[in-house]
């Protein structure tokens, strides 16, 4: 490449200072869209280019590859997802990109097409965007509202399980004390019983032994 040839790459805004009260193209330097949606830029040329074939370009490291242009109508012409239209009563062409990915960020030009001439173009930044914070935040909120029962009513039913085990081992004590009582009768009181009845008995018969002699 030229030393000369740098030149025609540096942007439109360094062109005009470097050759003062020269108008070529202009437009917005970056353009912002999201993923799915679409953007449109507008571009503003010279009087004596209004019956020049307009496009617009991908830039690349040495070229700008033409994407779409006009027809010299001012009927929107189509390539894909890409439209461009004239509008020569205002000296402007729009550009539309429609269903935008993240694939379709990058720079890009306007162009102006000029016969044993560069064409001058004006570059242009388009940045794409992925979901937005507000639509993520949006599905967390919903997910979050629709747990939210199953979540009060697990915190409900601790306290239930923890009563139910505190109130169950108080059976223990009373069959304990049914058992203690079980063998003060067997060990205890029904022997002691039986030695006072056989002690009536043995008195008896004493008695009567003696009133017999």
């Amino acid at each position: 490449m030229l030393p000369g040839d740098k030149a025609l790459w540096l942007p439109s805004a360094l062109l005009l200072l470097q050759v003062p009260g020269c108008f070529l193209l202009s437009g917005p330097s970056t353009v912002t869209g999201t993923v799915g949606g679409s953007l449109s830029v507008q571009c503003w040329y010279e009087e004596h280019y209004k019956m020049h074939v307009k496009y617009w370009c991908k830039q690349s490291f040495i070229t700008c590859d033409k994407i779409v242009e006009t027809d010299g109508s001012e009927r929107e012409v189509r390539n894909g997802r890409v439209t461009i239209r004239d509008h020569p009563a205002n000296l402007s062409f729009t550009v539309t990109l429609e269903n935008l990915a993240l694939q379709d960020a990058g720079s890009y030009g306007c162009g102006v097409t000029i016969r044993w001439q560069e064409n001058p173009t004006f570059r242009i930044t388009v940045l794409v965007l992925p979901e937005t914070a507000t639509t993520t935040a949006s599905h967390l909120k919903g997910i979050t509202s629709a747990m939210g029962p199953s979540l009060s009513m697990s915190v409900h039913t601790w306290p239930s399980t923890t009563r139910e085990d505190t109130s169950s081992p108080s059976p223990q004590p009373r069959s304990l004390f049914s058992s203690i009582h079980f063998l003060l009768l067997v060990f205890l009181k029904v022997p002691l019983f039986l030695s006072m009845l056989s002690a009536i008995f043995w008195v008896n018969m004493s008695q009567r032994c003696s009133g017999g002699r």
